[in-house]
């Protein structure tokens, strides 16, 4: 099939908006993958239009429209007939990937996950019983919930799942026992920092303040924004009392911009046009990210615009090891405010935290590394899909008629509307 062009049907969760979120971004970053290899591309989705959202049709991605609980899509699927069919997070596999199976079964079914959620979730559920900085471990119980078995279910029926972490592969097997044939860790692919990039950007005398960034939406950026006012940036503001700490983020809603005090300096912007831009300006990006899963994209774009970051181990977990932190990763209050104090204090130090930022980048996320064996694997499961299913019980099982809860939920709630 390597000598033939492919046909990409990608179901969106919602529509792109890569300078909204880091599942943005990502999105794009496997879309233009798919495109660069010369293949038939498709995006739908059942999710309403936004302001935000990209032009897939500037870029030669044809958009559909698609709604849940509908046979429609039935003839939908086999009208495009396409050779793989990637799911945006495992609730549109629940939706969509059993009329896949039936109508299109010699369909590769990959599942892209962004974060593991049920991960995220069992974290959030331990911040809100402690209130500490940074939450304890979560133990085997913490993540046996009922998101979790509908989670890990998407992941074992599909032929393969994308994986944005390390540290989320290595949890599925060893804590889930999902074989390793049907996991592929792919982080962020993105462009070298060229040298010329490397010039322009602006120096720590050029700089001042600090930024935050995150779509308002996304719960861990809330939390975080809420921290920062109320317990870190009083602290930190108190040493440096004429810095000011801009909040950007899609999606603001009232009860986050009525916190705008400048006064105090808590600057809440909103949306940015560039987020690139911005976070370039400040000398250091603040993220106390007291749960998440996945990779925060805020973190890794702020080391490509040179600007340190101050951070905990949930937002550094999957870039790099605290030794190799573009800046600081904090586990305590005191900590974060003292490093965030002394970064933006001193040159040298900051100037090796961006190093180090260059260096975490070349590594791990340059996409001349990362597409080439990502599309060749994509192949090589295509064309062995039918020997790889075999060997996957367990997947057979949950796609047992017996178990296909999804499915008869969808047709009953069809047959409902139907007669309403």
């Amino acid at each position: 099939m390597s000598g033939q062009r492919m046909k990409v049907l990608v179901i969106g969760y919602v529509w792109p908006e890569p300078n909204s979120s880091a599942a943005g971004s990502r999105m794009m970053q496997l879309l233009q993958c798919f495109l660069e290899q010369g293949w038939q591309v498709d995006f739908a989705s059942p999710a309403q239009q936004t302001d935000h959202q990209v032009d897939l049709q500037a870029i030669g991605i044809a958009c559909h429209a698609i709604r849940l609980n509908c046979s429609s899509f039935d003839q939908f699927i086999q009208q495009m007939a396409p050779n793989i069919v990637l799911f945006d997070r495992f609730m549109m596999e629940e939706q969509f990937a059993w009329r896949v199976e039936k109508y299109l079964p010699d369909a590769l079914r990959v599942l892209n996950t962004e974060d593991l959620h049920s991960l995220r979730d069992a974290r959030h559920k331990l911040i809100k019983e402690s209130n500490a900085f940074q939450p304890p471990a979560c133990e085997p119980e913490d993540l046996h919930t009922e998101l979790a078995v509908r989670e890990v279910a998407a992941i074992f029926r599909s032929d393969l799942t994308l994986m944005i972490s390390s540290v989320e592969t290595e949890l599925l097997i060893k804590q889930f026992h999902l074989p390793k044939s049907q996991l592929y860790t792919l982080p962020f692919m993105l462009d070298p920092v060229s040298p010329e990039q490397k010039s322009n950007r602006l120096t720590f005398a050029q700089r001042k303040d600090f930024i935050t960034i995150g779509n308002f939406r996304h719960a861990p950026n809330w939390d975080a924004v809420l921290y920062l006012k109320q317990t870190l940036w009083p602290a930190i503001r108190q040493e440096l009392p004429d810095a000011r700490l801009h909040i950007y983020g899609a999606y603001p809603p009232p009860k986050a911009t009525q916190l705008h005090n400048p006064k105090q300096g808590f600057l809440v912007q909103g949306w940015a046009e560039d987020a690139k831009q911005v976070v370039g300006q400040a000398r250091l990006l603040l993220a106390p990210l007291r749960f998440g899963a996945g990779l925060k994209g805020k973190l890794v774009e702020s080391m490509q615009v040179g600007t340190p970051s101050i951070t905990t181990p949930v937002g550094a977990e999957g870039i790099a090891a605290s030794e190799q932190w573009c800046g600081a990763v904090c586990s305590t209050d005191n900590n974060f405010i003292e490093q965030a104090v002394y970064l933006y204090q001193h040159e040298s130090e900051w100037y090796e935290a961006q190093q180090l930022g260059d260096q975490v980048l070349d590594e791990c996320f340059n996409q001349n590394f990362l597409k080439t064996p990502f599309i060749e694997h994509l192949i090589n499961l295509y064309n062995k899909r039918y020997e790889l299913r075999r060997q996957h019980f367990i997947s057979q099982m949950l796609r047992h008629h017996s178990l296909k809860s999804t499915q008869y939920m969808a047709q009953w709630i069809e047959a409902k509307n139907k007669l309403t």
